[in-house]
């Protein structure tokens, strides 16, 4: 059936009775209706025959020129209007496909905006993507977050991190600024770089505390970490704007999730290719037969510092104490 002008889908009758062709009609059934009565008030004879004639014709004339109309109007909508309609909606599929393939290409999946508290949804998601990923390739500054979920989340994945270096004092200025601004104009500068270098050792002590939930660990330390935290599954990568100021007073900055296939997803995945090429990055590998004697000789060689039996059991003390606290507050389950 075809549409009007406002989208109405009408039958072919209907239609008919709209243009010149049913006005058409009209008159040749009106015209043989009176000419039918008034064969029926005259008397036998030329006249009367006249009229019988003139009105049996028009109507046999309405009645085929009905069903002729009819047949022409059913045809038209075959071969032009449904043509028409099937093109259009085509063209309407493929334009929502091309806006689709934009979307996935250049806009987040989904947007979590700045807060002060860890948010469970946020939380909530993230683990979901990575107990169905099978690598974890995580561009960081300590690292402690995704030690906590590992360890909340144990599996088979292959994980690579990639840390600030504490031994560069331009690794730890990015996150420091950044922290001062959220504690404002009395921020000690000195006190926030010294509690930075402890996030980077209880980050390394708790990537090693959960190396039994995991294929492997893969650890670079770099001297010029970008600022936003990366997060890249198999099928989607997080990015933690650490670097949008509107997000400074913050302690959780805005975070968006993209897709595989997208700009950014490509972007990082290349990135993190050539951070794992780079020779010069001093890099360890975790696994779960890693015994204490070697992380401690991993650990001193990524921080230029060894580290004692019993300040290893202080840093292990202060990581649990902080996934058990970060646990509570984003409501995972321990």
């Amino acid at each position: 059936m075809p549409a009007d002008a406002k989208g109405i889908r009408t039958h072919p009758i209907q239609e008919i009775f709209w243009t010149r062709t049913g006005l058409l009609l009209l008159i040749l059934v009106v015209v043989s209706g009176l000419s039918l009565w008034a064969s029926s008030a005259v008397d036998p004879g030329v006249p009367r025959n006249l009229l019988t004639a003139l009105g049996t014709g028009t109507m046999v004339s309405a009645v085929v020129g009905f069903g002729q109309t009819l047949i022409t109007a059913s045809a038209a909508q075959r071969a032009m209007v449904a043509p028409l309609v099937e093109e259009s909606r085509k063209a309407l599929h493929d334009l929502a496909a091309e806006y689709r393939s934009l979307n996935r290409e250049f806009f987040p999946t989904d947007v979590f905006e700045a807060s002060t508290e860890p948010d469970p949804g946020f939380n909530a998601l993230i683990m979901a993507d990575l107990r169905q990923t099978r690598q974890v390739w995580f561009r960081g500054f300590s690292g402690r977050y995704a030690a906590a979920r590992i360890l909340l989340s144990p599996g088979q994945s292959e994980v690579r991190a990639v840390l600030a270096d504490p031994r560069e004092r331009g690794a730890i200025s990015g996150r420091a600024r950044h922290l001062a601004r959220q504690q404002g104009p009395t921020a000690d500068y000195e006190a926030i770089g010294r509690s930075l270098h402890e996030e980077v050792r209880i980050g390394l002590v708790g990537l090693y505390l959960a190396r039994s939930g995991c294929a492997s660990i893969d650890v670079t330390v770099i001297a010029d970490p970008p600022l936003d935290r990366v997060e890249l599954f198999d099928d989607c990568v997080w990015l933690t704007l650490y670097s949008a100021v509107a997000g400074a007073p913050s302690l959780y900055p805005r975070t968006l999730r993209f897709s595989e296939g997208s700009f950014l997803y490509d972007m990082q995945r290349a990135e993190f290719a050539r951070v794992h090429a780079a020779r010069d990055a001093p890099r360890v590998v975790i696994t779960p037969d890693t015994s204490r004697e070697e992380f401690l000789a991993h650990f001193g060689k990524l921080t230029g510092t060894p580290l004692p039996e019993a300040e290893f059991h202080e840093l292990e003390a202060r990581f649990h104490r902080f996934r058990a606290e970060f646990s509570s507050k984003a409501e995972l389950q321990t």
